[in-house]
């Protein structure tokens, strides 16, 4: 009998969840595959007959938290004349206004790659100086020679006329497989966070699109489909997913809100806060009235992520999102001393290779699992 498979793809375990017609339910867990994704879901899903696939993962934000093992691809960004630098410039948010000794995250594309166009749009829309596409093509000729897989393009107040970002994009498009227009991923003013979500989506496209390519090959050999959770909570394509990745970096997280919500709603309780430990990191969230709770500005990447509550450790992301606060603190959390000889908990994480040291997998680095095992935590059945 064909079933529904849901497939929730963390940093340390690959779950799945099948419901069939008759509404019975199967479970699996497995240890994920961080450096090739795909293969533990394709593993799973081979113990099920299915005819649809709902997909949900973290391997955005836990790309971007370093904690896959995964080298960052290495991405360009394409900007207006004499606005390379915004992007490490940013805003003068602090996590910690006092904290004299804060370092802000490093930018995703570092300084020689970020490529100067000469061309300029106003605020009201009007082109002042056109593309050449002859210099964005000598510009792209470097790039590729320096490596570049993926390119963000964000020229000013392309929000209020894309069309200088259209023209350097069909020059891009012919050299590189990934290419991210930033007012195609956020149409809006600010140009640091415009620029910022477009640089995070480039980052992105290299990794989610293989992985998710991949799965949805072999689900269409085996004639079903395959949705994938965004960040705001509801499903898209995988052509969609591919395009936009930006909007699946907190796609696992989101789900587990959602489903905070239906229950909530099954019993009656209208004030909820949603907890989700998972092996690399932690999510709260919030459900009022039996409703989730979204923004549209958010920070990945940082050491503590909140819609509306920190700002300035992470990377900004202007997209629909469920609003939750994350920590790294998972169950593969490593646990570690300072100089100082202070006990520190993440931000890296064991992840399912090698994991806890409890695994008996060859983790020599202590993280929360183990410091719950040896605490007497951990209940016999999981022993």
């Amino acid at each position: 009998m064909s079933s529904t498979v849901a497939v929730d793809v963390g940093g340390t375990f690959t779950d799945f969840v099948a419901v069939d017609e008759r509404g019975e339910i199967r479970t699996l867990k497995l240890l994920s595959t961080p450096r090739n994704p795909e293969r533990a879901v394709i593993e799973g899903l081979e113990r099920f007959n299915f005819k649809e696939i709902v997909h949900a993962s973290t391997i955005g934000t836990n790309t971007l938290l370093g904690q896959l093992g995964l080298e960052i691809p290495r991405v360009a960004l394409f900007t207006t004349k004499g606005f390379r630098d915004v992007i490490e410039i940013g805003r003068q948010n602090r996590p910690r206004l006092y904290d004299l000794f804060f370092e802000k995250p490093r930018p995703l594309v570092p300084r020689e790659l970020r490529f100067e166009v000469n061309e300029r749009t106003l605020w009201t829309g009007e082109i002042l100086r056109r593309v050449d596409p002859g210099e964005v093509e000598s510009l792209a000729e470097k790039a590729l020679s320096m490596g570049v897989v993926s390119v963000a393009v964000s020229f000013l107040h392309s929000y209020a006329n894309p069309e200088n970002e259209i023209a350097a994009g069909e020059v891009l498009r012919r050299r590189f497989r990934y290419v991210t227009l930033s007012h195609e991923v956020a149409w809006e003013p600010r140009e640091y966070e415009r620029t910022s979500t477009a640089v995070v989506n480039a980052v992105l496209m290299p990794v989610v699109s293989r992985y998710l390519e991949e799965i949805e090959e072999y689900a269409r050999r085996r004639g079903a489909s395959v949705y994938v959770m965004s960040s705001s909570g509801g499903l898209v394509t995988v052509e969609e997913a591919v395009k936009r990745p930006v909007q699946l970096v907190e796609s696992g997280p989101a789900a587990g809100v959602v489903a905070v919500a239906e229950l909530a709603r099954l019993l009656g309780l209208r004030r909820v806060i949603s907890l989700d430990m998972g092996g690399t990191t932690a999510k709260t969230a919030t459900v009022v009235d039996y409703e989730v709770q979204l923004t549209s500005e958010y920070e990945v990447g940082g050491e503590v992520h909140s819609g509306r509550v920190v700002k300035g450790s992470g990377y900004p992301v202007r997209y629909p999102f469920v609003d939750l606060s994350e920590v790294s603190a998972g169950g593969g959390t490593i646990i570690w001393r300072d100089e100082a000889g202070a006990l520190r908990v993440g931000p890296l994480s064991a992840g399912a290779d090698p994991g806890p040291v409890c695994y008996g997998r060859g983790g020599v680095h202590p993280t929360i699992t183990d410091a719950n095992l040896v605490l007497g935590r951990l209940p016999e059945r999981l022993l």
